[in-house]
């Protein structure tokens, strides 16, 4: 039986904030990761776009709107005292259609009531930071949109949580909760305190807790197809105006940290939680729990899972994936992209009382455990604050 003080349940980002933050806190305390691979981040963590955002997408109520800002510049300075390059490139959000202009003005009052710097600009003044962008009449431009190389920061993480004194057991997959205790692959933990940061499967073990009762994930798999065009050859990130009722910020333009591009992602349905390639992977009570789940969404969802799945499962194709993106920038061509990218899986968080996809993040726990679901995008931003955030919950739920 292995004892700690604080048990962390993820090695991904959100989870070693935690464990960084809880040793900050309460520094002679004994703090183990839990991480089922054989390095910290092989998920989501190190399979997102590395864009950081800025946080005008969210409405001042959510966690989002909260943690993306401040997210953001704190994100940017570890990786400025980590050497870690960053490309502050910028962003433009572009109008394709008239009924577009609307949306972006919701998207400028957002952002300036979530205190973000964002600019309504001209189609001139956006043709001069990206002269091949293709806009109506106006634009929104970020100038804190920025982008790293996501495995860059979990390997500078990683090594601070080491540093710390804080326990990383790699190849040790949770398995279910026991009386106490919680029973992994290599044996048993005891913990005064569980913190779940399990990304895809954080609903399956937040119900061995109690938890997660209203919620089960739906994983979406995210592909992005990469530019052979030189580095620089594209100034900035173009984004469209997304559905704001949806999570879904469309097919969009990214400027990597070296400066390369790439266009995506899909969000195309999963079968099983971590089908990234091919059958690897596969697990069959999660093939058939996900078909059944999908099959009712068919028939019953409050936002069209049926044309959802439809049209971003058309984005497996080459062409029609390169022909969105050319909606929004001039002389995109298909030749340029060839070589798609590393898959993600996102672990989108579905209720299943009400068949929504939720829009912010999830949080449920007690005086013995808690469990962050729904730790989609912007979570990689919003990765410090949002750590501080858990562990004044924690701090409260355990007086």
């Amino acid at each position: 039986m292995v004892i700690s003080d604080f048990l962390v349940i993820g090695g991904g980002i959100i989870g070693l904030s935690i464990a960084r933050e809880l040793k900050k806190r309460y520094p002679e305390s004994r703090i183990i990761v839990l991480e089922k691979e054989d390095k910290c981040g092989l998920h989501a963590s190190g399979r997102n776009s590395g864009v950081l955002h800025a946080g005008f997408y969210y409405t001042t109520d959510s966690f989002k709107a909260r943690f993306t800002r401040i997210g953001n510049q704190q994100l940017t300075e570890f990786c400025n005292s980590n050497k870690i390059p960053l490309n502050n490139c910028g962003k433009l959000v572009v109008a394709e259609k008239p009924e577009d202009i609307p949306k972006l003005d919701e998207l400028l009052l957002r952002g300036k009531n979530n205190n973000v710097n964002i600019h309504s600009i001209t189609e001139k003044e956006a043709k001069e930071i990206e002269p091949r962008v293709k806009t109506l009449d106006r634009a929104l431009f970020s100038p804190t949109t920025s982008s790293v190389d996501p495995s860059k920061v979990m390997q500078a993480l990683s090594q601070e949580v080491l540093d710390l004194g804080i326990q990383i057991h790699h190849g040790t997959r949770f398995i279910k909760k026991n009386d106490q205790a919680v029973q992994t692959t290599k044996g048993n933990y005891e913990s005064k305190y569980i913190i779940n940061v399990g990304g895809l499967y954080a609903d399956k073990i937040a119900k061995q807790f109690g938890f997660s009762n209203d919620y089960c994930i739906l994983p979406f798999k995210g592909l992005y197809l990469y530019s052979k065009e030189p580095p620089g050859n594209l100034k900035t990130h173009i984004y469209p105006v997304p559905d704001l009722k949806n999570p879904f910020l469309g097919v969009h333009f990214t400027v990597m940290a070296n400066g390369m591009s790439k266009i995506g992602p899909t969000a195309i349905p999963a079968f099983w939680r971590e089908q990234y390639t091919g059958i690897n992977n596969f697990h069959l009570n999660e093939f058939l729990e996900l078909s059944l789940c999908q099959a009712k969404l068919f028939f019953n969802s409050s936002f069209d899972f049926k044309q959802l799945a439809w049209r971003e499962i058309r984005k497996y194709s080459r062409a029609h994936l390169v022909n969105l993106a050319s909606t929004l920038l001039q002389d995109v061509k298909i030749s340029n992209f060839k070589d798609w990218g590393k898959p993600g899986i996102r672990a989108q968080l579905l209720n299943i009382k009400n068949n929504t996809l939720e829009m912010d993040f999830i949080i449920e726990g007690d005086h013995q455990s808690i469990h962050v679901l729904n730790a989609v995008s912007p979570a990689f931003t919003c990765a410090f604050p949002f750590a501080d955030h858990i562990c004044n919950k924690i701090e409260q739920l355990t007086k």
